[in-house]
């Protein structure tokens, strides 16, 4: 994972993760990042100082730190995704899998969706060339308690 610090035409500034370099750039070329502040598209990298660090340097506490800012991070951009999603895409449930081969092969008119796929099917349609990516799901208290 890379963290770059991220600024929009209006000058605010957020951090983004991004798995590689290469995935920084292609989102950007794509358009498809988005400033938190006030939702603007004209994103570029901002000035930022290298965080080196060596984990024998960081104590424990410095540590866990790091992790669970990194965790909330991460939960509020999976929300945002999530969130982002369920307004602008259509709800199609069990029948993803069919609606998804609908679109690729042009029986269908092309338009974002989401639902539920099995695992089969999930490699299914990767294996078909169709491009489909999970949806971040938002934890619940009861799978808090199971995952404890």
């Amino acid at each position: 994972m890379i963290k770059y610090q991220l600024k929009c035409d209006q000058s605010h500034e957020f951090e983004g993760w991004f798995s590689n370099s290469a995935d920084y750039d292609d989102q950007a070329g794509r358009g498809l990042l988005e400033c938190p502040h006030c939702g603007s598209s004209e994103i570029g990298k901002a000035l930022m100082a290298p965080a080196i660090a060596r984990s024998s340097s960081l104590n424990n506490s410095a540590k866990e730190e790091r992790l669970a800012a990194f965790r909330k991070d991460f939960a509020e951009a999976a929300k945002k995704a999530r969130t982002y999603v369920e307004k602008n895409f259509d709800n199609v449930g069990q029948r993803f899998p069919e609606e998804a081969r609908r679109i690729h092969y042009g029986e269908t008119k092309e338009r974002g969706i989401y639902g539920e796929a099995s695992p089969e099917d999930v490699r299914e349609l990767i294996d078909e060339g169709i491009e489909i990516a999970p949806l971040p799901g938002l934890a619940t208290e009861a799978t808090k308690k199971k995952l404890n």
